[in-house]
Parts: structure tokens; sequence; C-alpha cells
């Protein structure tokens, strides 16, 4: 090992012995100097460049040792990260091996040795490149410049930056040699992970010193400063083992290694190079990585690292640690094992200004750096059907809350699968949109994305920030079956519905400012407008019920007094669990699953649950103190009674039952006019009659009813005698005639007869009444009469005749009086009385009238009332291919 080492101190010594040889005279320099000038002063015209470089900062050299520090701002202004400050190595030329240094070369600036600072033949292919592949296909700059733009100057690209980052590397050529300038290079350079320096990111990735690097580990570190954050070997390890070959390759071209060794180091795989991830203790570094990724996807040319920028963030400290506190073991929920992970995002709800990131669980050891909440993307189940379901078909199709749909056998139109299940395994048959959705069912919402349409719901879930592919574009996607999505894309979708229909692309940074006092960058927030404000109202007022009504699956994430809306989901064997929920100042996505492990949640009746758990727990401490405005109606939505199942929506009528009566929510223009007749009072009987059988000693009762197969009836008689109260004699009947047996001869009886609705026993007819006298009992005959009479026969006969005549008008007298009157004839032994047309029944004629007018019943009128919920609701859904 010593000799090793002395054997690199020799050739250090003789390759620096050579160089210094080989360097310009001080005239040289100076006229070559010059002659630059010269040129890019013609290129320019001459009196735009020296205006350029007389604005040119100073050589600082205090700024050339050490980067500039990058400084993180909360939404309150304070200061809550300082990045550039940590893990810091400072080396000296002489600490390069010779292995490093060919890669750095081979990668960034093969010439460095020979050129003066600028690369002319570098420039020239840069040009050439930019203008046969397009601009940004190849840059120009040199190791000397990166330097200085590192050290001095704005990362803002403009012909004005670029003369003084010229114009300063060629200052920075006379004043220093090429080993310092290397050196400068090599200790200011971010190579990710808050590693800073080539020392310092060989001992966080490999624990070696610069002198035990192998090639493959160097080729790794010389990749890894052109995009350090793509390239992370911990997160991305196949795209820095594409980094690193690519290296290989350009060192074989310029020919510091051979083809055989590049083929041997291009064959060890980045992750058996990799050491254990250490802590950064930079806090909210979930929070940090989005603003990142929003820096560098909107500002050209710029490290946050190294280039000393002040930065202003949305971040609510608050909110941020109560989300990273949750995740602890300590933190108050319960998690079944270590593996299983929970991310989640907490936007507000009014501008979509990020306000938390959670990127998940256990952020130590190798593989922990993966952030789930904005990486992570998993389908998203229920959660997807306001989004693709009943938001756009309020948009499009003018539905109400009220809008009723049968939960049914049911298959895909499009056949990308068969039958469409329920969590539960049933059908619970016909249903408001209101309450398919609080119950979460999957049929009732793939039927609603087809009444709507595939691509206009699609459209609506893009307005609402959700991207999809070809591939994604699929009928499942009512159900959350087809697009994967973060936590930030579902809360960014969600807010729009708790903001008026108005959809704010989600964002971290809304300022920047340069060390060198140039302008400001300030972040332009885009907004659209993704759905009228009647949707986003109704939509919101539908999800209230998923987590404050008895079937509502979501009432784990309910937070009492707090006016909240949201939606469970979970994937298909309970792989993925999801709630989003939103108040008017917060909007809060929590996932919880194991990532690319793909297992099924534990069924413990507690772990697909956590969701809702950390949902109602951070939502409850972050709105702690803050006054949480309920949603507001706009003018565009109708708040109306409805009768309960009635297909077009009707209004209830006086008799509608207390418990089939809603509140629904209706675009304005679309609300019922029409009054529902399911439940009016019921016509009374008809031909009510009494008749009395001497032989049997009873009473028959009849009468007559027109049935109405939507309105059922069933009949309750009652029965009096001798003045008393009516009694019940049977009711719940359908016949129309009844037997009364064992009636006393000589009273008066008394009935009444009432029309019951057989789905509402309090809607009954006025009762039909009728009276009839029971005649007294005759006296038996007598057998033996006394004597015979001794007239003669002919005066007997004549007696006879006359009592037949006498006989015969007085019956045509009493037929007569039977015509005209209600009365007990006792000729035959029998009684009878009709029904007593005086009654209050005839009271009715203008109620029936009423009736009648009206276009009549809808056959879905004969739902049921809704019936209570017990804990079963509430288990979450589960789809066959997508849970609901």
């Amino acid at each position: 090992m010593a000799e090793n080492s002395q054997s690199r101190a020799a050739r250090k010594k003789q390759q620096k012995q050579s160089k210094e040889k080989g360097k310009k005279s001080v005239v040289k320099r100076i006229f070559t100097t010059l002659l630059i000038i010269g040129l890019v002063g013609a290129l320019l015209g001459g009196g735009l460049f020296v205006y350029y470089v007389q604005g040119a900062p100073n050589l600082d050299e205090a700024k050339l040792s050490d980067p500039y520090s990058t400084k993180l701002y909360d939404a309150n202004g304070d200061l809550f990260a300082e990045l550039g400050t940590q893990k810091r190595t400072k080396i000296t030329y002489e600490d390069v091996p010779q292995v490093l240094e060919n890669a750095v070369l081979a990668t960034e600036d093969v010439r460095f040795f020979d050129h003066f600072g600028i690369d002319l033949q570098r420039i020239g292919g840069a040009i050439y490149a930019n203008i046969t592949e397009g601009f940004g296909a190849q840059g120009a700059s040199t190791i000397t410049q990166q330097v200085v733009k590192r050290s001095f100057l704005s990362p803002k690209k403009s012909i004005e930056r670029k003369v003084q980052e010229q114009w300063l590397a060629l200052k920075l050529e006379q004043k220093y040699s090429k080993e310092q300038i290397f050196s400068m290079y090599l200790n200011k350079i971010y190579y990710g992970n808050n590693a800073y320096g080539v020392a310092s990111a060989a001992k966080l990735y490999f624990n070696k010193d610069l002198n035990e690097l192998t090639l493959p580990e160097a080729a790794l570190l010389a990749g890894l400063p052109q995009r350090p954050s793509a390239y992370d070997p911990y997160k991305n390890p196949d795209l820095a083992q594409e980094r690193k070959n690519v290296v290989l390759d350009l060192m074989v071209q310029h020919e510091k290694i051979s083809e055989a060794e590049a083929k041997e180091a291009k064959a060890v795989k980045v992750q058996s190079m990799l050491s254990e991830k250490t802590e950064t203790n930079i806090p909210y570094d979930a929070f940090i990585e989005q603003v990142l990724k929003e820096i560098q996807g909107k500002v050209d040319d710029v490290n946050v690292y190294e280039d000393g920028l002040k930065v202003y963030t949305t971040l609510d400290p608050n909110a941020q640690q109560k989300a990273e506190q949750l995740l602890d073991e300590n933190g108050g929920i319960s998690f079944p094992d270590q593996e299983l992970q929970t991310a989640a995002t907490v936007l507000d709800t009014n501008t979509g200004a990020i306000r938390a990131i959670a990127g998940g669980r256990n952020t130590e050891g190798i593989n922990a750096t993966f952030n789930y909440a904005i990486d992570g993307e998993s389908q998203p189940g229920s959660t997807f059907k306001p989004i693709m379901d009943y938001g756009p078909a309020i948009e499009h199709l003018k539905w109400s809350t009220h809008h009723q749909l049968n939960d049914e056998p049911y298959n895909y139109l499009t056949g990308e699968k068969n039958e469409i299940r329920n969590w539960d395994g049933r059908f619970m048959g016909q249903m408001s949109a209101r309450e398919a959705l609080a119950r979460s069912r999957n049929v009732p919402a793939v039927k609603t994305l087809n009444e709507v349409g595939l691509e206009k719901a699609l459209s609506f879930a893009e307005g609402l920030g959700i991207e999809f592919n070809e591939k994604t574009k699929v009928e499942s996607n009512a159900i959350g079956g087809g697009e994967n999505v973060t936590t930030l894309e579902l809360a960014e979708a969600y807010a729009a519905f708790g903001n008026e229909g108005v959809h704010n692309e989600a964002f971290s940074v809304t300022r920047i400012e340069f060390q060198d006092g140039s302008e400001p960058l300030e972040f332009e927030q885009k907004s659209n407008v993704a759905m009228n404000d009647s949707t986003a109202y109704m939509v919101t007022d539908m999800l209230k019920d998923v987590v404050s009504s008895s079937i509502g699956t979501g009432t784990r994430a309910n937070v009492s007094g707090l006016p909240l809306a949201g939606k469970t989901g979970t994937t298909n064997e309970d792989k993925d669990s999801w709630f989003t929920g939103y108040t008017t100042n917060y909007t809060i996505s929590v996932w919880t699953g194991y990532g690319n492990d793909k297992r099924s949640i534990p069924d413990d009746n507690y772990s697909k649950y956590i969701p809702q758990l950390y949902f109602q727990t951070l939502m409850s401490h972050i709105s702690q103190g803050v006054e949480t405005a309920d949603f507001k109606k706009p003018s565009s939505v109708v708040e109306s009674k409805v009768e309960a199942g009635t297909s077009p929506a009707k209004l209830p009528s006086e008799y509608t039952p207390s418990n089939l009566i809603r509140y629904e929510l209706f675009v304005k223009g679309t609300e019922p006019t029409n009054r529902s007749q399911a439940y009016d009072q019921l016509n009374p009987v008809e031909g009510l009659q009494a008749n009395y059988d001497q032989g049997k000693q009873s009473i028959t009762l009849s009468w007559q009813y027109k049935q109405d197969k939507d309105r059922p009836v069933t009949f309750t008689v009652k029965g009096a005698s001798g003045g008393q109260s009516p009694q019940t004699i049977t009711e719940g009947i359908k016949e129309t005639k009844i037997q009364i047996p064992n009636v006393q001869p000589g009273e008066t009886y008394s009935f009444e007869v009432t029309a019951v609705s057989e789905r509402n026993n309090g809607n009954t007819s006025s009762p039909k009444t009728v009276q009839i006298d029971v005649p007294e009992k005759e006296d038996d005959l007598l057998d033996g009469l006394d004597g015979e009479n001794d007239k003669d026969e002919e005066d007997k006969k004549d007696k006879e005749d006359k009592q037949d005549k006498d006989n015969k008008e007085d019956k045509q007298e009493n037929d007569s009086n039977n015509d005209n009157e209600n009365g007990t004839n006792n000729d035959n032994g029998n009684g009878s009385n009709q029904e007593n047309n005086n009654d209050s029944g005839n009271t009715d004629d203008n109620q029936n009238e009423d009736q009648n007018s009206d276009e009549g019943t809808d056959s879905d009128d004969q739902t049921n009332p809704e019936q209570p919920s017990d804990d079963s609701t509430e288990e979450e859904e589960t789809n066959e291919e997508n849970n609901g």
C-alpha cells in the first residue's frame, strides 16, 4: 500500500513538472487573452462587450473556496433550512487519484490542461451541435467556467452572464494554476444527497477515501454532477448505472482506459458499490425534495445547492411537523409492521400552496430515500368516483344529488372485464346518487361514467390536473382501476371541489432571490376553472355524507364540529388504502400500502383505516385555532324537498311519511315542480252493503274498491251494536267481503270500512259506514188449530179470494216503498241496509279530482324507507378488479 502511494506521488510530481514546462509565458498569455477579447468583442459589438465586462464581479478568493449556501424560508418568512453547509471535506490536487482525474476530465473537459479557460474548439462543436441537433444539445463550458459560474454569477441564462463568465474564466486562469482550479472544481461540485465536494461524496456513497476508489466508483462520481437528483444511485440505481457506463465510454474514447477495463467496470452494478445511506440532519427533506423539483422544472441552469439562492416556500412548519410525527413509531398511529408505508400531502384548498409533505416511514437505510407522497404512484380506488363519475354527471348531465341509480348485476360495456362487483358482494337495488357515493357502490359508479361518456369524464379529470396515457383511458377508471396517482396529484384534484370549482396547480415555491442581486424570480400560480360552482358544491355536499352519515364509508375521518368532505378508496385485494378530504382551508390526501411490494394490507380491522385515522388526527391538529367556514351554497344550486325513490324527482305531498322526505340539491332550473301522489290520502270504499241472513244468524258486509298497483291497500273493518263505540273486527285484509256471525235479533248494528296504505299505515281513507236493524225472532206456528170452520164451502172460497186480493195489493205497496227508503224487509226473514250516503266520506270528491288530474304515479315510487346501516357499511369497498 505504501509502495502504491509513493508511485502515485511520484507520478503526480512528474505530471506537475511536465505541465509547468508547458505553461505559456506571461506575455504570451496576455497576448492570447487580448486576442480572445478582441475576437469576442468583434462578435458582440465592442461597446456591448465592454459594458458587460464592466459589470462583472471581482474574483473573491473566499467565494472560490466554498460555494454559497441556499437558504429556504417557510410561509411565515422564517429560515428553516440551509443547503450547502453540510458534508464538506476539502482536498488538494495531490489528494486526487489518477483514475478519478481521468474520469472527470473525460466527462467534463478533456482539454482542461491545454486551453486558457475557454475552449474554442469546444465552442465550435457546441455551436454545430445546437444547430444540427437543437438548442441545448451540447454545452461549451470548461471546468474553469464552471468554477466561475458557481462562485460568482447568477444561474440565469443570458448573453451578459455568458460574456462575464468567459471574462472571469480568463482572469481566473491568469491568477491560479490549473491544479488549483481543478481542486476548486472538485471541492465545489454538488454530488447529490447533500454531499459537497468529491471527498464527501466518496465517503457518503462508498465509505471510502479518495485513494481507495475503483474505476467504476470513480466513473459514477464523475457522472453525478450533471444531474445529481436524476442520477441519485439510492433512488434511481438504473439511471445511475447508465450514467456510469457513459462515463466509461468517454474514458475509452479519450484513451484514458482500455475497452477491456471499461467492460469489466460496466459489469459492476451500482447497488453493489453503495454503502448504507446516512442521515442528513436537514429538516423536512420530503418537502425540500418537492421544492427542488419545482425549481429544476421551472428555472434553467440553476443549482440550488451551489448558487446561493434565497428560496421562499409555502411550508407550514406546524403542519409539516405533525405530518412527520404521525409516521413515527410513537406518533399515535399503530402500524402492523416496519414495512407498511404511509404518505400524505397537505394543500391550501384556496390557493394550491403545499403546506406539508410526509414522504414515508423509516427513512433510514439504503432504500429509504423514496418519497411516496410525490413519487409513489398507485391506483386510487374509489377516491376517483367524484372525479370520474359524479362530478362529470352533474357538470354535463345536470344530475341532482337525488338522481336514481340501480345497484344491480352489471358488466363493463367495453368488455375489458366481466361482472362488476361491490365490496360486499351484494346488490342493493335503487338508490340516489348521494347514497351510492356515500356507500361507495361500484355498479352505480360505472353506470354513471357510461351515461356521461368516457371522453367527457377523462376531460373533466384532466381539468383537475390528472394526466392519462392511451393505456389508462379505460372504463375501469370509474372505480379507480386505470390511472395511477400520487397523494400530491389527488390532493390537487380534490381541492378544486372545495374551491368553488377553480383548480390550482399545487406549488411549493413563491419567490427566488439570487446572490448577485439580479431581479428576483416570482413564481406564477397556474389555475383554471375546472367545473361550475354548482358541480363543486353538490359533489362536496355528497362527500360530506361519506364522513358524517351512518351509511358513509369514511366516518373514522370525521372531525367533530368541523365542516369537511372526503372519500375513501381501496384497491384490489386491499393493496392500497386511501382517504382524501378537505375543508375550506386545507386539503389532505393520505395513502397507505407496501409500495412496489404490492402486498395486501393486513386484515386486522385497523390497518386499512390508517389513512382515515391519519387524516382525522392531522386535520384536527392544523385546524385548531383556525376559523373554518362551511362550504357556501352558490346561487346556481337549489335545495328542494323530494320524496325518496321518485324518478324523476317529485315534491312530497302532505301525506308523504316524514322518513321518506329528503333534502336534495339541484342545478338551478332543474328542481322538481310536480308533487308526488304516492302517499296522497286514499279514496274511500264504494257500494258498502250489509245483508242479514236469518238462517245463519249472520251479517255479510260487502264493498267495492278500485286497486292501484302503485298504491296497494288493505282494509280495516270496525263494528258496534246498541250505540256503543266501534271496535276493530278485522284489519289488514285484501278481500272486499266479510261475514259477521252470531248477531243478535232485535239489535241495531253499525259498521265502518277504511282503506289503509300497505306502504304507510298512517295513510288511510275516510271511513264509509252502514247500519242494519236485525229483526225480532218470529213465533213458531201452532200445530193444532181449534176446530174446523163449519161455514159453507162457497163462503170459505169467497173469503180466500178476497184475502189473496188484499195480500197482492199490500205486496205491491211494500215493494214501492222499498224502492224509496232504507229499511228492513221482514217478508222473507232477511234484513239489509245500503251505505250511508250522507257519510263524511263524500267530502273526498275534491281530493279525488285533484289526484286524477295528475299524470299518475311512477313504478319507482315503491322504494322502501332507508334502512339503518350496521357496522359493516364502514367496511371499505372491494372490487374483483378494483375496490370501491
